[in-house]
C-alpha cells in the first residue's frame, strides 16, 4: 500500500458527510478490462489452449490468483500460477504501453475531487507494478493513497483493500463512496460497509441497498457522491 502524498486525515468539505472517495482502476477509470481478456487469450493461445468467451465473466474484476487459477484449471494448461502471473503482467504492461484510454468522465471526476481536496484513493486488484504504470496516465497527484492487490492479505471480493484504504485516509468506511465496475469489486466495497456507485463494464450489476448503478462516470460528480451519504443512511 503506497501513499503518493502526505496523509489527509479526515478532512471533509463543509456541510458534507462524505469523508473519502475510493476508486477502482481497471474498467472504472481506465478502459482496460478488455485488455486483460485479450492478454489472457493470447497467453493461453501460446500455450495451445483456446479460452471460452463465457469465461470472461468469471475472471473479470477478480484478483489474478483467482482469475489465473480458474483459467489453468479450466484449460488444463501445463503452467504454474506463478509462471502465468508473470506472463499476464508482462503482456498487460506491454499492452497499456501502446494505448491506455480513460473511461468517459474519469479525468473530469479526478480533477473535481482534487480541486475540492476530497481524500481519494485508488484501490485495485491489479499488482503494484501495473498500478504504478497506470498512475503515469491517471496522475499520481490525484490520489492520496493507492492500494494494490498484491499488498493486502486478501484482495477483492474481500473487504480488506477498501478497509485498508479508508483506514489510510483516516475515514469511516460508512462515510466513503466507492466507484466500481464489477460485481467482485462491488462485493468488496459493500463488505467494507461503504456506499457504492456501480458503473458496469462487462457484466450487468443490479441496484441494491447502499448501491447506485449508473451507465457512465459522466453521471458522477462531487454533488452526486455527497448526495449518497444522505440518501442511503
Amino acid at each position: 500500500m503506497t501513499s503518493t502524498v502526505p496523509a489527509l486525515g479526515t478532512r471533509t468539505a463543509e456541510g458534507s458527510a462524505l469523508q473519502a472517495v475510493l476508486l477502482d482502476m481497471d474498467g472504472t477509470l481506465v478502459d482496460t478490462e478488455g485488455f486483460w481478456w485479450d492478454v489472457e487469450t493470447e497467453v493461453f493461445a501460446s500455450l495451445g489452449h483456446t479460452l471460452d468467451d463465457s469465461w470472461r465473466h468469471v475472471v473479470v474484476g477478480g484478483p489474478m490468483t483467482r482469475s489465473a487459477g480458474f483459467l489453468i484449471e479450466a484449460t488444463g494448461a501445463d503452467i504454474t500460477l506463478a509462471e502465468l502471473s508473470v506472463l499476464l503482467n508482462d503482456g498487460f504492461e506491454q499492452r497499456i504501453g501502446r494505448d491506455l484510454p480513460l473511461m468517459p468522465g474519469a479525468a473530469r471526476l479526478l480533477t473535481e475531487l482534487s480541486a475540492h481536496q476530497i481524500p481519494t484513493a485508488l484501490v485495485s486488484a491489479s499488482h503494484r507494478r501495473i498500478i504504478d504504470r497506470v498512475l503515469k496516465t491517471l496522475g499520481p497527484q490525484n490520489f492520496a493513497l493507492t492500494v494494490a492487490g498484491d499488498e493486502v492479505p486478501r484482495t477483492k471480493p474481500h473487504p480488506d483493500p477498501y478497509l485498508a484504504a479508508a483506514a489510510g485516509l483516516g475515514a469511516d468506511p460508512a462515510r466513503c463512496a466507492v466507484v466500481e465496475d464489477t460485481a467482485t469489486g462491488v462485493a468488496a466495497a459493500e463488505a467494507a460497509g461503504c456506499h457504492v456507485v456501480a458503473v458496469p463494464s462487462v457484466a450487468p450489476i443490479t441496484p441494491a441497498a447502499r448501491r447506485t448503478v449508473v451507465t457512465s462516470l459522466e453521471e458522477v460528480d462531487l454533488t452526486f457522491l455527497r448526495g449518497l451519504m444522505t440518501q442511503m443512511r
